[in-house]
Formats: structure tokens, C-alpha cells, sequence
């Protein structure tokens, strides 16, 4: 007969933890699933394949250690950045990237997104049709994306140089220049994924009763009170979380940097990591500066969810 080890308590050496977990909230539970990953992430982040150093791969990063930054020597920026002086040079750089192309990647996104979702929400003749044609760039994959932009710009072969030079914006050689190359990308990646946001977006505007604008037409609400007080407060969960999305995906940009213009020309925080990896060898920096990526994205991620919990009123 099959015995009950939960009953009595003693069948387990586990017994007694996991029923003292059985009696505690949902949030210390997930708390305590979370601490084996996060004592694993940290002994690895430390000095995975070598001596435990303690701190010294962080301190010798943050503060420009001589022996750290001839690991990226390869990493020089030809454009110029408004740099804010602290720490070493090329981890400056790489923050100042990634940060710059989270906020404005995100920014224009939700803002055209959104623009889009309004659009796709109202009943014309052929909206399917559009639907189609918003998707198409978010299904393309990454490395095709970057080399259509590479072609685009390339001054020998593509067209796009020349009109923007005519514009007065880009140099000679825009691939070449660290801001000229900063903007295509960003570009890019505008084009890429702000359908992701329409549609996440879209599923918010279509998830709010439309009887509450039947309601408001009939008290005699204009277009912006309606959407002041009812779209943008009923449609604010859908939105942070898809912005929640996009900075966490766009903190870790590589891949469309790599295939456009290089990590040498736009080095963000997980170029530092892949030139760590593949060109210096150095696992210990490369860990390093992932773990500080990770906390970085950690920080947004609170941010939004403080955010989202005050749209729920409390209850996220």
C-alpha cells in the first residue's frame, strides 16, 4: 500500500521545508525559488572557469583598470557622444549606448505603436490587408534586417547616403561614424519592432468596453476626454508591459548591430560581452559584464512594475 510521506512528515528530508513553504504567501515562495538562481548567477558571474577573485573583476571594470581595457582596444569610437566622465572609457561607452538606444528605441516605438493600434482599432475597408503589411518587418529576421540597412548605407552601392547627406545628416561614410551608425540602427530597429508594440497595444484597445464610449458620446465627451479618460488609463497595463518587453529586449541589442555596422562602430553592453568572449578570451570580464547588464535591465523591470502596479490600482 502506497504510503503518504507528506502526512506524516518524516518520509522526506524535503518534507519539512516544502510544507513550511506550503505555508508561507505567494510572493515569499516565489522569493525562495528565485535564490538558487540568483547564488548561481553570482558564483558564476565571480570567476566561472578560474580562482574565486571576489569583487576584483567589478572593481577593476568600474574603475578602468589598465589590464581590463587592453581586452578592448579593438573598441574605439570614430563619432562623437556626450560621455559623462566616470569609470573606464569603453564601459562608458557601452552604458551610454545601450541606455541612449533603450529609451529612444522604446520611446518612437510606443509612440508609432500606438498611433498604429488607434488606427487598426477603428472598422475601414482593408484592414486585414494593413494588418498584413505592419507585421512583415517584425518577421524578418535579424540578420536580414541588419544587411538590408548595411546595403542601404553602403556609399559605394546603396542610395540611402546620398539623400541623407543631401539632408545634411550623415557623413561621407555613415557606417564608419559611431553616431551616423547609432541613428541607422536605431532606425532599424524602429522599423523592426514597433509592430510588436501596435499589436500588443491593439489587444489592450480591443479588450475595453465599448460601451463606455456610447456612455461618454451621450454626456457629450470630446474625442481627447474620451481618450484621456478611458483609452489611456483602461489601455495603461497593456501598454507598460509591452514596454516592458521592448527595454528589456532592447538592453540586450547585438545582433542588428553586429550586422549593420559592427560592434567597433556601436558598442553596446552585450558587444563587450561577445568581444570578451570571442576575441580576448577573458570569461571572467565577459560574466562580469553581463551581471551588470542584468542589473540594469533589473532596475527598469522594477521601475515598470511599480509603475504597473499603480495603474492596477494596487493589485499587480
Amino acid at each position: 500500500m502506497p504510503t503518504d510521506t507528506r502526512a506524516d512528515g518524516g518520509g522526506s528530508v524535503f518534507a519539512r521545508p516544502l510544507n513550511w513553504l506550503e505555508t508561507q504567501s505567494e510572493a515569499v515562495y516565489a522569493y525562495v525559488l528565485l535564490v538558487p538562481a540568483f547564488l548561481l548567477l553570482a558564483v558564476a558571474s565571480a570567476d566561472p572557469f578560474g580562482a574565486f577573485v571576489g569583487l576584483d573583476n567589478y572593481v577593476a571594470l568600474l574603475t578602468g583598470d589598465t589590464n581590463f581595457t587592453q581586452q578592448f582596444v579593438s573598441v574605439s569610437l570614430s563619432g562623437s557622444f556626450p560621455f559623462v566622465e566616470f569609470g573606464a572609457p569603453f564601459l562608458q561607452q557601452a552604458i551610454f549606448v545601450t541606455l541612449a538606444f533603450a529609451i529612444l528605441s522604446v520611446l518612437f516605438e510606443t509612440t508609432i505603436g500606438f498611433g498604429q493600434a488607434l488606427v487598426l482599432d477603428q472598422d475601414f475597408y482593408g484592414r486585414r490587408w494593413v494588418r498584413v503589411a505592419i507585421i512583415i518587418p517584425w518577421a524578418i529576421p535579424i540578420v536580414i534586417q541588419g544587411m538590408i540597412f548595411f546595403l542601404l548605407f553602403n556609399p559605394t552601392i546603396g542610395f540611402g547616403t546620398d539623400f541623407m547627406q543631401w539632408l545634411g545628416v550623415f557623413g561621407n561614410n555613415p557606417l564608419s561614424s559611431s553616431s551616423d551608425s547609432f541613428l541607422i540602427v536605431l532606425v532599424a530597429d524602429i522599423w523592426k519592432t514597433t509592430a510588436f508594440m501596435a499589436l500588443l497595444i491593439l489587444a489592450g484597445l480591443q479588450s475595453i468596453d465599448r460601451g463606455l464610449y456610447d456612455v461618454a458620446k451621450v454626456s457629450g465627451a470630446s474625442p481627447w476626454q474620451r481618450f484621456r479618460h478611458i483609452t489611456l488609463p483602461l489601455v495603461a497595463p497593456a501598454l507598460l508591459v509591452a514596454m516592458l518587453f521592448r527595454t528589456m529586449d532592447a538592453m540586450r541589442i547585438y545582433g542588428l548591430i553586429d550586422a549593420t555596422a559592427g560592434c567597433e562602430t556601436v558598442p553596446s553592453l552585450t558587444c563587450l560581452v561577445i568581444i570578451a568572449l570571442n576575441e580576448s578570451r577573458r570569461w571572467a570580464t565577459a560574466s562580469a559584464v553581463a551581471f551588470l547588464t542584468a542589473v540594469v535591465i533589473s532596475a527598469f523591470v522594477v521601475v515598470y512594475l511599480a509603475a504597473l502596479r499603480n495603474s492596477d490600482g494596487g493589485v499587480a
